[in-house]
């Protein structure tokens, strides 16, 4: 596969590291482990400056668009409800400690032969929204749940 052949969206890993980097060592080993999990949906992978307009006295062909603010997206992640409280105790654990509840993670795009293509990582992530599954009884699916994370930036660590 050549590297300009796009990558197919439908196979990717997501990671989740445990929030050791943000605790004190005595801490953060009382932290459970936030494996990598299998997802059915990732959206959020994304960014946008804030700007502001500026009228400038003199000048009506023309508004100034100045740089306010930089704001990361929020994660979600999706996937079939499993008996695995870990994203549920990760959400719980930044409602008593968000210190001890930050995690660092990477999204993996794989290439069609499973090799990693491009790669995100995003850091000082809360889980900041979890929903749980919309039940109908006449339906036959799978019963999905979503997690929301919210973090401090994301970093492309792989790829073009």
């Amino acid at each position: 596969m050549t590297s300009a052949e796009p990558l197919p969206k439908y196979r990717f890993v997501v990671t989740l590291d445990p929030g050791d980097a943000y605790l004190p060592p005595a801490q953060a080993v009382l932290l459970p482990l936030v494996a990598a999990g299998a997802f059915q949906e990732i959206t959020g992978l994304g960014a946008q400056l804030e700007v502001t307009s500026y009228a400038e006295g003199g000048r009506n062909d023309t508004t100034h668009q100045l740089p306010v603010r930089h704001k990361w997206n929020p994660i979600t992640l999706k996937r079939g409800v499993v008996r695995d409280p870990g994203l549920w105790s990760w959400y719980q654990a930044g409602l008593a400690d968000s210190l001890g509840a930050r995690r660092d993670g990477a999204v993996i795009l794989l290439g069609p032969d499973g090799s990693p293509g491009a790669a995100w990582a995003f850091h000082g992530g809360l889980a900041s929204k979890w929903s749980g599954p919309d039940l109908h009884a006449e339906q036959n699916a799978v019963a999905i749940e979503s997690l929301e994370i919210a973090h401090e930036g994301l970093t492309k660590v792989l790829g073009s």
